[in-house]
C-alpha cells in the first residue's frame, strides 16, 4: 500500500467512525444530519511524532465524547484527519486540502511553530478558523487563530525565578533552531537579566542534531551555575542522555521549557530525568478529579500504558472544547460568530481547571505549575492560578485592532 493509499484510508476510516458515532442522528432524524468537519494536521511519525501520537489520540477521543454527548446543533462532528510527518511540505499540502478541497468547518493542529507558521497563512486566506494547541513561545496576534497552550509569560518566567532563587545567576542557554528556538531564548534571556542574572552563551541545533559531546564542552568551559533548555523532539532528547553520561547533571541543573513533553519520563532512566525544572499547564500526576478522569478516560480508550501525556494532550483537548462551546453559544459555525463567542470571555472546564479565553489576544488564562521528575513521577512544586498571557497581551489586542496579524517577540534591548 503506497503512503497516499494509507492516508486515504486514515482519512476514510476516521470519517467511517464519525458516521458510527452520528447514528443516533439517523434515529431521530429519519435521515443523516450532514456533519460538521473538524480538521486535523499532526504529526504522527517523524522527528515530532513522540508528541504527535498522544495529540491524535486526545483529538479523536474528544471528537467521540463531543459526539456521543449528542455533537453539536444536531449534528455529528466529522474528524479528517493527516499524518504530517513531521514535514513542512506535507502541513502545506494538506493544509490546503482540509481548507479549499475538504472544506472543514475548524481546523486544530500544527505542533511546532514553523509548521503553524507554514499553515497559518492559508487558513487566513481560507478563512477556515485555526487553533494552535501547543504550549509555545508566544506572541502569534492573529484574528482567525486561537492558541490554547501556555506562553513564555506563564512558564518560562517561573523556571527562570526559580533557578535565579536556587541556583544562581550565570545561565547558558540551549535550543532549537527555528522559531520557537530561538524567540524562546529571547524570553529566557529576558527572563535573567531582568531578575538580575547573565547569560554566558546561547547554542541553537537543528532538530536533526543528536550528538551534542561539542556543546557539552562549551558549557562546561563557561562554566554557568545552571543551563536553560529549550531543545525540541525526540533527537533532541539525547542531549539530557549525554549530559547525565558526562557526569554534568550532578554539576550543573537545568530547567528545561520543553522537557517531558513527550515519553521521557517512561523511557529515560530516572538518573537522568530526575531534578530537570520545567512549568507547563498541566502534568499527568496533577491529583485532581477532573485531572484523573481525563487520565482514565484516554486509558480506556486507547489503553492502559498511556501514561505520558502532557500539556500538549489537553492543550488540543481544550482547543476542541473552546470550539465547541464557541458553536453552541453563537448557535452556528459560521466562522465570524464563533470568533465573537470566542472573544466574550468564553470559559471552559478543562483536565488542568478552570480555563479562559482571553478575547484580545486570543490565548488562554490558566493555571501553570512548576514540576520536576522524581522516580518517573512529577513532583508538583508550585501552583500558578489564573496565569495571564502577558508576553502576548502586553501588544496585542484583536478586539479593538482585529486587522493586526503578526507575532510580538520579547525587547531585549530595555
Amino acid at each position: 500500500m503506497s503512503a497516499m493509499d494509507r492516508r486515504k484510508v486514515l482519512k476514510l476510516a476516521m470519517a467511517s467512525a464519525a458516521g458510527t458515532v452520528a447514528m443516533p442522528f439517523v434515529a431521530r432524524k429519519g435521515l443523516a444530519a450532514e456533519p460538521i468537519k473538524l480538521g486535523s494536521l499532526l504529526d504522527g511519525s517523524g522527528a515530532l511524532g513522540l508528541e504527535g501520537k498522544r495529540m491524535i489520540e486526545t483529538t479523536e477521543y474528544a471528537v467521540e465524547q463531543l459526539n456521543k454527548a449528542g455533537g453539536l446543533l444536531g449534528r455529528p462532528i466529522q474528524l479528517i484527519a493527516y499524518d504530517t510527518q513531521s514535514s513542512m511540505q506535507l502541513y502545506t499540502q494538506y493544509a490546503q486540502q482540509l481548507a479549499l478541497k475538504d472544506k472543514v468547518d475548524v481546523i486544530q493542529g500544527g505542533i511546532t511553530s514553523a509548521s503553524r507558521e507554514a499553515i497559518r497563512p492559508i487558513f487566513d486566506r481560507a478563512r477556515t478558523l485555526y487553533f494552535y494547541n501547543t504550549q509555545y513561545e508566544g506572541g502569534v496576534c492573529d484574528r482567525n487563530v486561537f492558541c490554547t497552550g501556555s506562553t513564555p509569560a506563564q512558564t518560562v518566567n517561573h523556571i527562570v525565578d526559580y533557578a535565579l532563587k536556587t541556583w544562581g545567576k550565570k545561565a547558558y542557554i540551549i535550543a532549537a533552531d527555528y522559531n520557537y528556538g530561538h524567540i524562546t531564548a529571547s524570553w529566557m534571556t529576558k527572563f535573567m537579566k531582568d531578575g538580575g542574572g547573565s547569560v554566558l552563551g546561547t547554542d541553537f541545533f537543528p532538530l536533526d542534531v543528536t550528538n551534542f559531546s561539542s556543546a557539552i564542552s562549551r558549557i562546561q568551559q563557561a562554566q554557568p551555575d545552571l543551563v536553560l533548555s529549550a531543545l525540541v523532539g525526540a533527537n533532541h532528547s539525547g542531549f539530557y542522555r549525554q549530559w547525565d553520561a558526562a557526569g554534568m547533571k550532578s554539576k550543573i541543573p537545568v530547567g528545561s521549557s520543553v522537557f517531558g513533553l513527550g515519553d521521557e519520563l517512561t523511557t529515560m532512566d530516572p538518573s537522568t530525568t530526575n531534578g530537570i525544572i520545567t512549568c507547563y499547564g498541566w502534568y499527568n500526576d496533577l491529583d485532581t478529579p477532573a485531572s484523573k478522569a481525563f487520565v482514565a478516560g484516554m486509558q480506556a480508550k486507547f489503553g492502559a500504558d498511556v501514561t505520558d501525556l502532557s500539556e500538549l494532550d489537553t492543550a488540543t483537548y481544550e482547543g476542541i472544547l473552546f470550539w465547541a462551546e464557541a458553536v453552541k453559544k453563537a448557535g452556528s459555525i459560521e466562522r465570524d460568530k464563533v470568533i465573537a463567542a470566542l472573544e466574550s470571555g468564553l470559559s471552559i472546564e478543562s483536565p488542568t481547571g478552570k480555563v479562559t479565553m482571553d478575547g484580545a489576544t486570543h490565548h488562554t488564562i490558566r493555571n501553570t505549575y512548576l514540576a520536576r521528575p522524581k522516580d518517573r513521577k512529577w513532583e508538583i512544586l508550585a501552583t500558578f492560578p489564573n496565569s495571564f498571557p502577558a508576553d502576548t497581551g502586553g501588544a496585542c489586542d484583536l478586539i479593538k485592532n482585529p486587522r493586526t496579524n503578526k507575532q510580538f517577540t520579547p525587547d531585549l534591548k530595555g
